[in-house]
């Protein structure tokens, strides 16, 4: 018994590694071709990567310790540096608002709609599949393209950044969260199913106590991913601390362009610490926070 159970186990081992010998092989060839076809250059980054830190020596602030602390007419000092401030600041409120709204408001209709989309929650088809194909599109079009639409219907603002997050998070979000639905177990629903609960019920009790904790999750990694493409979608003028950040670059202004990156990873890690504390509060009480 134990020799045929080992002769089993190397059977398994070595059809396990062959396996894992053609993926790596088929993995490093696609690897390979894919750079191939995109014209990728190993030289082409040796040679700028310098010119990258010399952009990095280029925004990094000039302060001088003498003048550290002094006024903002003062060249050198923290104020001077941090003159645009009273600018950069409300900017990047608008910014933060704007991913706010979009990703609670994104995140709520795909929630509604992932049941439906899923496999398991015996949908008909035709309106599985059209929800489905409504939220490809949605996250098919680049966020970019979608503020550049926008921006053409409703003017430069933060209206054309609200509406090009919020679709893209739509179509994502629904992904996700139907594919959570599907993989969760059927167990419940079949006990209420035979309790005699309606389609509604069997969701709302048998599913959601199950995907709650996977849909929270992804809505504060989206309210972070939609943070830091707001700021992108400024390129286009779709308003917020983004709109800034291209005006710096494009005037050469290397200083505030430092001011505005540290700006977005304090508020980036900000928010990644918020996200923690209130995932585990809502899922584990306030003891545990």
């Amino acid at each position: 018994m134990s020799q045929s159970f080992a002769e089993y186990y190397h059977g398994i081992r070595k059809r396990q590694k062959r396996e894992g010998l053609l993926w790596s092989v088929g993995i490093l060839v696609i690897y390979l071709y894919s750079g191939h076809i995109s014209e990728f250059d190993w030289s082409v980054i040796w040679h700028g990567i310098p010119h990258f830190f010399d952009y990095v020596d280029d925004i990094l602030p000039v302060l001088h310790w003498q003048v550290l602390f002094a006024d903002g007419h003062t060249k050198g000092s923290f104020a001077y540096w941090g003159y645009r401030l009273h600018i950069q600041i409300p900017l990047l409120g608008q910014t933060i608002a704007v991913a706010i709204a979009a990703t609670i408001f994104s995140s709520f209709l795909a929630a509604l709609a992932s049941f439906p989309a899923a496999g398991n929650t015996y949908t008909h088809q035709l309106f599985r599949y059209a929800l489905r194909s409504i939220a490809a599109f949605c996250r098919t079009m680049p966020e970019l393209a979608w503020a550049v639409m926008f921006v053409m219907a409703f003017g430069i603002g933060p209206i054309p950044g609200f509406f090009a997050l919020f679709l893209h998070s739509f179509g994502a979000q629904t992904k996700l969260f139907y594919e959570s639905v599907e993989v969760a177990s059927d167990k419940p629903v079949r006990g209420l199913r035979a309790l005699g609960a309606s389609r509604i019920e069997r969701m709302r009790y048998g599913l959601w106590p199950q995907v709650a904790p996977t849909f929270l999750s992804y809505t504060f990694m989206r309210l972070e991913i939609n943070f830091r493409q707001s700021t992108i979608l400024g390129l286009v003028g779709a308003g917020g601390i983004g709109q800034e950040l291209m005006t710096s670059i494009k005037l050469d202004h290397f200083d505030q362009v430092s001011m505005v990156l540290i700006q977005i990873v304090v508020v980036v890690s900000v928010l990644d610490y918020l996200s923690g504390k209130i995932r585990t509060y809502v899922l584990e009480g306030a003891q545990h926070v």
